[in-house]
């Protein structure tokens, strides 16, 4: 573990690799799990303001969850995430013509629609971020569903926290990611990465 001002980062975030291969997975992060997607207070509001420019990308299962609990539900932890269709689909889901399924929100966003990209831990993926009190803890998460994305990662050699630095910056600023990439380097150098 290494700490950045009050972010505690395991060490696995620079060691292991990964680019998102989503020919292998078809976007399968998306569908599979037993909640939503982690979502912060302060963009359940964005979530909520977005929902009528994606209301029809959504399918209809996924209107109806909307319509009967919002956007967003507490898990059994307690914590707000994206509401979910079938007990594991998010209800922001789409899917191309190929089967792949998509963020209606990114979707939105990329196209110029609007000015939120998604949650941040979707963005972060499979980076999980936890919240201790006065620290944050950065994790990286392996599942199943990531395998090619960590064979392209490892073909590649791209580690987790340089394939996210652009959803890092979003969550931590540019100078805490700058500092990241300094440990890291130092790391490497003294071959503990």
């Amino acid at each position: 573990m290494i700490q950045i001002d009050d972010v505690v980062v395991s060490l696995d975030v620079l060691r292991e690799k990964f680019i998102c291969n989503l020919d292998a997975c078809k976007g399968e992060c998306c569908i599979e799990g037993d909640a939503g997607a982690p979502v912060e207070k302060e963009e359940v509001a964005k979530l909520e303001a977005v929902l009528p420019v994606v209301w029809d990308e959504l399918s209809h299962e996924a209107q109806a969850v909307i319509n009967k609990q919002g956007v967003v539900y507490n898990d059994e932890d307690g914590d707000i995430v994206t509401s979910i269709v079938n007990g594991k689909d998010c209800v922001f889901t789409c899917y191309d013509e190929r089967g792949y399924c998509y963020c209606a929100i990114e979707k939105a966003y990329r196209e110029g629609k609007v000015d939120f990209y998604k949650p941040v831990s979707c963005h972060l993926y499979p980076i999980r971020v936890g919240n201790y009190g006065p620290y944050k803890a950065v994790n990286y998460h392996r599942w199943s569903v990531c395998q090619a994305a960590v064979l392209l990662g490892k073909k590649e050699n791209v580690p987790v926290y340089k394939f996210l630095k652009e959803p890092l910056i979003r969550k931590f600023g540019e100078v805490w990611y700058e500092e990241l990439e300094n440990v890291a380097e130092e790391l490497k150098q003294q071959n503990v990465i």
